[in-house]
């Protein structure tokens, strides 16, 4: 595939994807999780960070080094093995990338229908119009998709650091922040513990990795990588922070809780009005398609990933890219089927249509079981990487490794622990039916 993807593109798949709806309807799940302490929510923000920085910076190393194509599996292949890194590549091509990218769809759907007033069936139909949206623009137009991406991710950072910097202002001189740091909500008894409201933060930090998967379409990525996911990381971490800190300094906990995922319009009408809470829900939109844009480029890839190693399914087929487009053809067609699947799952879940009213989380179940794959990277990492600096070698990847398992125990504390386990398993494991000892690459 060609080289057509520069520094800033790349830099805008990390920041872009990992910027986009996360940080804005999982902000009351932290302090539910976190039992309704401001304290213990911005704590988790910030362990949550842990994870995403140090895991970063493992995979620049990676990155600085390895080059096929779909980063993540190629470090895998690196540092375990080549079953274990198909295996990888094979859940995030039928869980990971689709799941997410499904939710990423119903989310900005959801945006648009506060903006416009709409609820109901509207979100839905506009859901299913917006991932075909994002499979076109991918499709038919790649080097405009990436453009699309650095628009995005230019106007989804606008309403975060609005709201950060005259969120903290206000708080610091009305005290509404300090009094939410001073006290717990009443509305809450308690939460499902401190690991659960990392686990939510999570989701919004994930998608860096996702960056990885054009890195054979990136102009010297052996370089420009891992650039742009050291950069692009420590930004996120550093805005997340702000925004979680105007919001508290903007409306109390309580009134966080209750508003859920419209708190940032709670937040923006204090702080600009109806007509600039508006204005900040249209640039929310913006957020989470661009968001959407890029679990969508990178899903795209993953099926071809595995094919241009011989793996998977029908690697003949899914390794065909299209002459015009430079595009994964089959790959792109197999992602967004899955994300319509996805999709579907997630609305059997609000309409209360699986047995028992069971509340299958591919919002989160996902997440936590790549970071528990992540561990067995890292401990190989360290084992392997012996030319490396003590504190390169060790304390980076012991760092990460601690930050995903607080993530991975979040996952396992869920009351759906079993439900979620389950799943991953049997996707995971269901890899070992297409993996082919002799493939051909």
């Amino acid at each position: 595939m060609n080289k057509k993807y520069g520094i800033w593109t790349a830099i805008a798949m990390v920041v872009g994807i990992v910027i986009g709806s996360g940080v804005f309807f999982k902000a009351d799940n932290v302090l539910i999780a976190a039992g309704g302490s401001v304290k213990v929510a911005l704590l988790a923000w910030l362990v949550g960070a842990v994870s995403m920085i140090f895991g970063a910076l493992v995979f620049a190393e990676c990155s600085n080094r390895f080059e096929k194509s779909n980063g993540i599996v190629d470090y895998a292949e690196s540092m375990v093995s080549k079953k274990f890194a198909y295996l990888v590549g094979w859940f995030n091509s039928i869980l990971y990338y689709p799941a997410l990218a499904a939710v990423l769809a119903w989310v900005s759907a959801n945006y648009t229908a506060v903006l416009v007033g709409k609820k109901g069936n509207f979100v839905w139909i506009l859901a299913a119009i917006y991932m075909m949206a994002a499979f076109l623009l991918n499709y038919l137009s790649p080097i405009l998709s990436g453009k699309f991406q650095i628009g995005a991710t230019t106007v989804k950072i606008i309403p975060l650091i609005l709201i950060a910097v005259v969120g903290i202002i206000m708080g610091l001189k009305n005290g509404v922040m300090l009094n939410n740091f001073a006290s717990t909500t009443k509305a809450l008894a308690g939460g499902n513990g401190f690991a659960a409201a990392v686990l939510a933060t999570a989701f919004a930090y994930e998608g860096w990795i996702i960056a990885t998967t054009i890195n054979q379409e990136i102009k010297d990525s052996k370089r420009t990588l891992p650039k742009a996911l050291t950069f692009g990381t420590i930004a996120i971490v550093v805005i997340y922070v702000s925004y979680f800190l105007g919001i508290v300094g903007v409306i109390p906990a309580d009134t966080i809780l209750s508003e859920g995922d419209t708190a940032i319009n709670a937040a923006a009408n204090v702080v600009f009005g109806s007509f600039g809470a508006t204005l900040l829900t249209a640039f929310i939109v913006v957020s989470c398609l661009g968001t959407l844009n890029g679990l969508v480029l990178g899903g795209s890839r993953s099926f071809y990933s595995l094919s241009i190693r011989g793996q998977g399914i029908k690697p003949e087929l899914f390794s065909k890219i299209a002459k015009k487009t430079n595009v994964p053809t089959y790959s792109s067609i197999a992602n967004i089927v899955l994300v319509a699947f996805y999709l579907l799952v997630w609305y059997f879940n609000f309409a209360k249509l699986f047995p028992k009213a069971v509340f299958v989380d591919i919002s989160e179940l996902p997440i936590a079981t790549i970071y528990g794959l992540y561990i067995f990277i890292y401990i190989a990492y360290m084992a392997k990487m012996k030319d490396l600096s003590f504190i390169k070698r060790f304390i980076i990847p012991i760092f990460a490794l601690i930050g995903a398992a607080i993530v991975v125990y979040g996952g396992l504390s869920k009351p759906s622990v079993l439900i979620d386990v389950g799943i991953s398993l049997i996707v995971f494991l269901s890899g070992l039916l297409f993996y082919k000892k002799q493939a051909v690459n």
